[in-house]
């Protein structure tokens, strides 16, 4: 069974002879425990091409110490990451599990020894006066060797130190320590990436931060922030995998601003080019989207039940709208994980990845930004203005159908907004966030339409099982009076995304 832990930590090295600094007089530390000295022996895997290391990733088998077994380290900041422990076992084999974790990176390719990490560690603990540890220090002697096709071998001293139940200045002041011993912050983030160094090609074509001005070119700007989202879809695969809460939600969000960003900039990043790659990850946005509606359905409902009165709620009501749901998103998420381990999904993720490593160009994709990026805005916004228009002209049924599609067009144009904040800045940001009230607002309205279907189905259930059916009913008025409110609060909000001196950087 796997474990979870979260490490922060610090590494340093230097020119001579590592030795431990001074530790008297620490921030809350009452004791020095130690030194004890721990074997480590570390196999690393990774793709013949390093796909795990170009993603920060590492994935070892480990014998010795405290923590020996299989390790997947996930990186969260520049100290922060979180480690995904599994027993040895018997086998060496990556287990199957661990490979389905790290499967958005590896794109299946097999995971290979890429190298072995011999490691002599000598470990003092800082305690405090209950004999809590609130940090743990270490001292590395690393042998090393790279496997493969070819074999080199080097050896080098790391010093870590690494917080357990401490606080961040505890951290901080060891790192000054550090300093006035003459060691220096490691610029390897992870010792199998000291050995391998560089990986050979960068995740989706990433290249290192630079600065977005108005004067960078179009393509540049759009690249960036489709990179941003590819790398938060693929974190959130990570996240859905190990079913962590909201992760089905980040991940589809982070989908949808790919497909939307694609479809706003097609006048930058080629669209008929791109049009397969849309295909696709409106495919994979519905299979997210099946599981996100049934928890956004599941959850509104028992919303209502502890909003009402406990005279109110009349039968087995809790028990029947669990009963339903978690039977469903159970089902559901079975689904989303078969599609992730599926053949098509693997395909999405190579296809974004030539895209955004060779983006197909236009003639505006060179052009300065101020010249190009804000048009591109303002034909996602004339679309919300249309689909707006189109709303007011209906009722009934239809009138439901549209303000759904005017919802859709104001999300558009917000990720457009937001593709762009980075170089015009305040005055995307508010126009953003206007169309994100549409955006809201429109939802709460459809999220009261599609609760109210549901509603009038769990009724009839109840009915036909001998059930009382009024709190049901209950429910499904006050869902009908929030969308009456929706309906009644939009024109205010609509006016207010309207004023032209929000639009002024759209010309």
């Amino acid at each position: 069974m796997a474990t979870e832990t979260r490490e922060i930590e610090r590494k340093y090295e230097a020119e001579q002879p590592l030795a431990l600094p001074d530790l008297d007089g620490l921030p809350g530390v009452a004791a020095q425990l130690g030194p004890d000295e721990l074997a480590l022996d570390a196999t690393y895997f990774d793709t013949a091409d390093r796909r795990l290391l170009a993603a920060g990733i590492t994935l070892r088998r480990r014998t010795g110490g405290d923590d020996a077994g299989w390790h997947v380290k996930l990186p969260l900041d520049a100290d922060t990451r979180e480690e995904i422990r599994q027993p040895l076992g018997r086998t060496r084999k990556v287990p199957a599990a661990m490979a389905k974790l790290v499967r958005a990176y590896s794109r299946g390719g097999d995971l290979v020894p890429v190298g072995r990490l011999r490691t002599t560690r000598r470990r003092w603990q800082l305690v405090d006066a209950d004999g809590a540890v609130l940090a743990e220090v270490v001292l590395d002697d690393v042998s090393a060797q790279t496997m493969g096709e070819s074999s080199t071998l080097d050896s080098w001293q790391e010093a870590e130190v690494e917080l357990v139940n401490g606080e961040l200045d505890l951290l901080s002041t060891v790192d000054e320590r550090f300093h006035a011993a003459g060691a220096r912050r490691s610029t390897a983030k992870s010792k199998i990436g000291r050995l391998l160094g560089t990986p050979p090609r960068p995740v989706f074509g990433q290249t290192p931060a630079r600065t977005l001005t108005r004067k960078s070119s179009a393509i540049t700007v759009v690249l960036a922030y489709l990179r941003a989202q590819a790398a938060a879809m693929i974190a959130g695969d990570v996240l859905v995998r190990r079913d962590k809460p909201d992760s089905i939600h980040q991940m589809r969000v982070a989908t949808r601003k790919l497909r939307s960003t694609l479809r706003a900039f097609g006048r930058v990043i080629d669209r008929e080019h791109t049009r397969r790659l849309g295909e696709e990850l409106k495919w994979l946005a519905g299979v997210l989207g099946v599981a996100r509606d049934l928890e956004v359905l599941h959850e509104r409902l028992v919303e209502h039940i502890e909003e009402t009165p406990a005279e109110l709620v009349l039968g087995p009501v809790r028990a029947r709208v669990d009963g339903h749901y978690l039977q469903e998103r159970a089902a559901a998420r079975k689904k989303v994980l078969a599609e992730l381990d599926g053949q098509r999904y693997l395909d999405l993720l190579c296809l974004l990845e030539h895209v955004l490593s060779e983006p197909p160009p236009t003639r505006l994709a060179t052009h300065p930004a101020k010249d190009v990026l804000p048009q591109q805005v303002r034909r996602a916004y004339r679309k919300v203005a249309g689909a707006m228009s189109a709303a007011a002209s209906k009722s009934g049924a239809e009138q439901e159908l549209a303000l759904h599609e005017a919802r859709k067009a104001a999300k558009r144009a917000r990720y457009a907004a937001e593709a762009v904040e980075p170089v015009f800045g305040p005055e995307a940001k508010r126009f953003g966030k206007r169309m994100k009230a549409i955006q809201t607002l429109l939802g709460d309205h459809q999220d009261a339409v599609v609760s109210g279907v549901a509603l009038r189905e769990l009724g009839v259930q109840a009915h036909l099982a001998g059930e009382n059916g009024f709190t049901y009913g209950v429910f499904l008025g006050r869902d009908e009076a929030r969308a009456q409110q929706s309906r009644a609060d939009l024109p205010e909000t609509w006016r207010a995304a309207t004023q032209k001196k929000l639009h002024r950087w759209l010309t």
